[in-house]
């Protein structure tokens, strides 16, 4: 019988930290299953979750502010241990009859944390001083009874406090972050020492747990599903593969756009090595008939995302009578799918296979759901997906049509389906490719002037972008080598015909995006 990976889980109720996912990560990291939902969820809904723990965020509100998030009061009778952070911990305190009040010196950055009146099981196998990572306008001046502070800054006199017999915990502090070097053992005395918790939360039994999931609700039916060689798809489709075999119908869609020898990569992969049924669809003439003479960005991913619809709507149509639709949802989807500002605490579907219409009329299988994006790639490797799939950077659904500034042409794709393939290429040579978060060619649509041989040339400037990030709403420029650069630069204007210029884009994000259209 598969271990069920749900039996021991933490709640994180999300006050709205820009930190609340990396609170989850952090615990998942632990090999400990959670969730977020908004600060707002029900006594009723929390029993029927049951938790092993609960942890309270962060957030930007004050807790005496007039529109100040608050937590069900009876959450806190429900004997279940508690760890407040930040706002968190604030908020526990206010409901248990303690005082919060504004500073007057804010702490933001580096504090060095001092031991308090007592050990205390949170901060178990910590020297102090402890550097730890403050965000705090406001701060706890009056404890609520039974409680008492484990832990302070300069600053805070009470930067950890707990009350162990009702099994309540609070820090100022964010142990989530990195620049908390002792957080993890702090998160681990919670999950762990205090919560009971033993780790069962592994990828090896997601995928048996799924699989044994997977087979219960599909029965004989099939299963369709959109291939795109990214990874969360080709994750799923594994997945699914493995679980059900030949039940599963890949479509891969070739809209024309793809890059150098993408097409027939995904097809040897997944129909010739690990045996997929996989239907291919060069659809390639109509997609770049739709784009002919478009220019502007916007239309471009709208022609694309709706061509899409349509061609797999006629496959899907092909095959007959289809329950099932696979498509590879991940965790920050959902979350998103959520604010924590809104009314209800039920997590909804999140669509994301090319927008695919409500009236296709499928039960939606995503077996992605739970995970970020690296345990898909876990999950991946798992499976058997070659590591250079598991590692495959992002790419974007509009693939090469935004990366050509102007019109799309075969010309134009040519040129730069040949210019992307070598930045690719030198980046992987120099053990730079896993390190990057995107290195990708752009077509600028300008000419200009210069000398090839005894030639005046008048030819297209390639530009170049490379960029590290984390999670891919912030970004910074990578700072290659320069000696990389340049053979970038040589390659490009000696090899793609129709380059005589290739610049660096060293934008960060924000201002500039990671994409250029």
């Amino acid at each position: 019988m598969t271990p069920d990976i749900h039996a021991e889980k933490i709640l994180i109720l999300d006050f709205g930290s820009q930190y609340t996912q990396l609170i989850a990560r952090r615990v998942r990291e632990s090999k400990v299953y959670c969730e977020i939902y908004p600060y707002n969820m029900t006594v009723e809904q929390v029993k029927t979750y049951a938790p092993a723990g609960i942890i309270l965020s962060g957030g930007p509100a004050s807790t005496y502010g007039d529109k100040a998030p608050h937590l069900d009061p009876a959450i806190l009778g429900l004997e279940i241990p508690v760890l407040g952070i930040c706002y968190g911990m604030q908020e526990m305190v206010i409901q248990l009859g303690g005082k919060v009040e504004r500073t007057r010196e804010r702490e933001f950055g580096k504090a060095e944390l001092l031991a308090g009146d007592r050990p205390d099981p949170l901060l178990a196998g910590l020297d102090f001083p402890q550097q730890v990572w403050m965000s705090h306008g406001d701060r706890v001046t009056g404890l609520p009874s039974g409680f008492e502070v484990v832990a302070r800054t300069d600053n805070a006199p009470a930067a950890a406090v707990a009350d162990a017999e009702r099994r309540f915990w609070g820090v100022q502090f964010h142990p989530e972050v990195i620049h908390t070097p002792g957080g993890r053992r702090i998160l681990d005395n919670f999950i762990f020492t205090i919560c009971g918790c033993h780790g069962l939360w592994t990828m090896k039994s997601f995928i048996d747990s799924n699989i044994e999931e997977i087979r219960k609700r599909v029965g004989k039916e099939k299963v369709i599903c959109g291939l795109s060689g990214g990874v969360d798809s080709s994750v799923v489709a594994l997945l699914l593969h493995r679980a059900i075999g030949s039940q599963l119908i890949c479509v891969f869609v070739n809209n024309g756009v793809l890059r150098k020898n993408e097409a027939e990569e995904v097809q040897q992969l997944f129909g010739e090595k690990l045996k997929l049924n996989l239907r291919y669809v060069d659809a390639s003439e109509r997609f770049l008939s739709r784009l002919d003479g478009v220019t502007d960005p916007e239309k471009k991913r709208k022609i694309i995302g709706n061509e899409f619809i349509r061609v797999f709507e006629e496959e899907a149509g092909k095959l007959g009578k289809i329950r099932f639709l696979a498509q590879g949802t991940l965790y920050p989807d959902v979350i998103e799918s959520v604010s924590f500002k809104g009314p209800s605490a039920v997590i909804k579907s999140h669509h994301n296979v090319g927008g695919l219409p409500e009236h296709m009329q499928m039960e939606l299988i995503e077996p992605l759901r739970e995970l970020f994006k690296d345990e898909g790639r876990e999950v991946g490797r798992e499976l058997g997906l070659p590591e250079q799939m598991v590692k495959r950077q992002p790419f974007p659904g509009p693939g090469l049509a935004i990366r050509i500034i102007g019109a799309v042409t075969p010309e134009r794709l040519a040129i730069l389906r040949e210019a992307d393939s070598i930045v690719v290429e030198e980046i992987t040579k120099a053990g730079l490719y896993d390190e990057i978060w995107q290195a990708f060619a752009v077509l600028v649509p300008v000419k200009t002037v210069g000398v090839m041989g005894d030639e005046r040339t008048y030819e297209k400037v390639i530009a170049i972008r490379a960029i590290t990030s984390v999670d891919g709403m912030t970004a910074d420029w990578a700072r290659l080598p320069h000696d990389l650069l340049g053979r970038l630069s040589n390659r490009i204007i000696n090899e793609v015909h129709g380059v005589n210029r290739v610049v660096y884009d060293i934008s960060s994000k924000p201002p500039g995006t990671i994409e250029w259209e």
